[in-house]
């Protein structure tokens, strides 16, 4: 069984290890009346923006978004898993480091990272001893992946073998539990082996995915040989650390060079990014098994102002590189698009033309609505006035995604100018469309600016400023009681802003601080702790005649009136007679959910009749 750090050992590091003093030991920090600020050492800033609050315990930059606790620190700074952080800060205190027998070892983080990474060493050593890996040393060497690329990148490989990771686990003590809930295990449904089920990985190239602290936290899987049934490429599944859609491969070491140049390459595999950190472009990053997300805009946002995709030159990896474009677009990101020559990827260009040539490919991007109308232009007849709406829509649905006025004006002139456009006309056909996409709903301001606000699209605003209300919880007893009674958390529609709520209301009730409780949640994007720091560390808003209780409920009726804005649109769908009861119902509702008074009994109703 697999030895832990205990909690009260951890509780003692923390208690002994002040966050100015620890942050301070690293750099100067400023008194700045009750707190410290400094100069953010995660990412370029002149004027500081980095804070420090001694009474939370937390840190949290208004610039980049950083953010959490002194262990959070540590980990983000040097570099380190949550283990290795506790190990340092108990040697600065010291505070003897005691270890004991973990009560769960399949549901604990710290077992789950440590099997991740001992197996990822254990693939490493089969591709470089084993005789039936000479097909994969073979494969690597013709893609020119060297000895000194596969160390970096911890390349292994998966045994032919049903249970290899299983007798490494037996040998190694490891409860089989414990290798399913890492997903390199699936669970055989005969009764023969039902109880150790078999390897997810098999006769396969193995790529470690790690997290932004440089933790293994999956694999993906190449294969060798095998027919049109096996799939080219296997991920890990979501487990408690691995969530795809948070996951960007080798951003644990490109994101301190995106830092430098404010600007990310995005590719669309791992060999891709793999070659280009080997050629000295170590700003490359790829998305793992996914669709780029909200999430990975999110994160990439926190180091850069702008991307750079170069996808394969082929019409899917042409769509592909849009629908990426419009996501980062989402997150106040200037967006460009380098063609590749065809036939070619990042690899094999590379490979034939070297980073020199690549660079200049990347230095002639074009900002993604040149691109896509040069794209769709080359698939409609825009001399057609069908071909011309189609593609003047497609753009303009593009541009909707920015949250930034400036941005969405310059690329609507592009635009115009490419399809020989007024500008005015496609302004007015853009109003339109952002009007229907946020319907029922507030359109984000037309001023913002991109990183002046640092609750994007990834969290609704008023889902954000009811955790920054309920982080008060300790101080204003009233708000523990109003949230369990008024808002069931499942309305709540961020899962991250639901966390924080929930770990608002375990707080009060245990008398843990918030950062202490968000660690034990999975979440291996570390988002949580970052925006429960963020909140905390938020200026207060409030007048001098207003309350957070106040304030919550105000938020709590926001949220009750979206969800019946909601349910009156999907009415549109229902049989005539119910659709006309409900919908005055509704009306009615929503009337009276414009105060406090009369909107209490609309939702004492409404979850009573639950």
């Amino acid at each position: 069984m697999a030895k832990i750090i205990p909690k009260r050992v951890l509780d003692e590091i923390r208690f002994r290890n002040d966050i100015a003093d620890v942050v301070g030991s690293y750099f100067a920090l400023k008194r700045a009346g009750s707190g410290f600020k400094a100069v953010c050492p995660f990412h370029k800033e002149k004027t500081p923006s980095f804070h420090v609050n001694p009474q939370r315990q937390i840190y949290h930059c208004f610039g980049c978004g950083a953010g959490g606790d002194v262990f959070s620190f540590i980990m983000q700074y040097e570099g380190v898993d949550f283990t290795t952080a506790a190990k340092l800060l108990a040697q600065r205190a010291g505070v003897p480091l005691e270890l004991e027998e973990g009560g769960e070892p399949a549901g604990r983080k710290d077992v789950l990272y440590r099997i991740h990474e001992e197996v990822a060493q254990f693939y490493r050593r089969c591709l470089l001893q084993l005789k039936s890996a000479a097909g994969a040393r073979a494969y690597l060497q013709k893609r020119k992946l060297t000895e000194a690329i596969g160390e970096e990148f911890m390349i292994g490989f998966a045994p032919d073998r049903w249970d290899a990771v299983l007798k490494w686990g037996e040998k190694h003590k490891f409860d089989p539990a414990a290798l399913e809930r890492c997903g390199l295990v699936v669970r055989k449904e005969t009764a023969a082996r039902s109880r150790q089920g078999y390897d997810r990985f098999r006769n396969r190239i193995m790529f470690p995915i790690r997290d932004e602290q440089g933790r293994v936290i999956g694999f993906s899987g190449r294969a060798l040989g095998g027919d049109d049934q096996t799939a080219k490429y296997v991920n890990s599944p979501e487990t408690p650390l691995f969530k795809k859609s948070r996951v960007l491969y080798a951003l644990q070491t490109a994101r301190r060079h995106i830092v430098e140049t404010r600007e990310a390459v995005i590719c669309e595999g791992q060999i891709d990014v793999i070659r280009c950190h080997a050629s000295g472009l170590q700003t490359a990053v790829a998305a793992q098994g996914t669709a780029f997300t909200e999430d990975h805009a999110r994160i990439l946002r926190r180091y850069a102002d702008s991307v750079v995709i170069v996808f394969d030159p082929d019409r899917a990896g042409e769509d592909a590189a849009v629908r990426a474009g419009t996501t980062f677009l989402d997150a106040g990101l200037a967006v460009r698009i380098a063609t590749l020559p065809p036939g070619e990827d990042p690899d094999s260009f590379l490979l034939k033309h070297g980073v020199d040539a690549f660079r200049e490919l990347l230095g002639k991007a074009e900002p993604v609505i040149r691109y896509q109308v040069r794209v769709l232009s080359s698939r409609e007849d825009v001399r057609s006035e069908v071909g011309l709406l189609r593609v003047a829509r497609a753009a303009l649905e593009t541009i909707t995604h920015s949250p930034n006025a400036v941005q969405r004006a310059r690329l609507v002139q592009t635009a115009a100018e490419l399809l020989n456009l007024p500008v005015a006309a496609l302004q007015d056909d853009l109003r339109q469309m952002r009007r229907r996409r946020y319907r029922g709903g507030a359109a984000p301001p037309e001023n913002a600016t991109p990183g002046s606000d640092r609750r994007d699209a990834a969290h609704p605003p008023h889902e954000v400023s009811l955790c920054e209300h309920m982080v008060h919880i300790a101080e204003h007893a009233e708000l523990g009681p109003l949230v369990e009674k008024y808002l069931p958390l499942e309305m709540i529609s961020d899962p991250v802003c639901r966390d924080i709520v929930r770990a608002a209301l375990d707080s009060a009730v245990s008398g843990r601080g918030i950062q202490d409780i968000v660690r034990d949640y999975a979440d291996p994007s570390e988002e949580l702790q970052r925006l429960a720091a963020e909140v905390q560390a938020a200026p207060n808003r409030l007048s001098e005649d207003v309350t957070h209780v106040d304030a919550a409920r105000d938020l709590i009726l926001r949220i009750w009136r979206g969800r019946f804005q909601t349910e009156r649109r999907a009415l549109r769908d229902a049989a005539p007679e119910e659709q006309r009861q409900r919908a005055a119902e509704i009306t009615y509702h929503l009337n009276r959910l414009k105060n406090w008074e009369d909107g209490a009994p609309v939702i004492e109703f409404e979850l009573g009749g639950a």
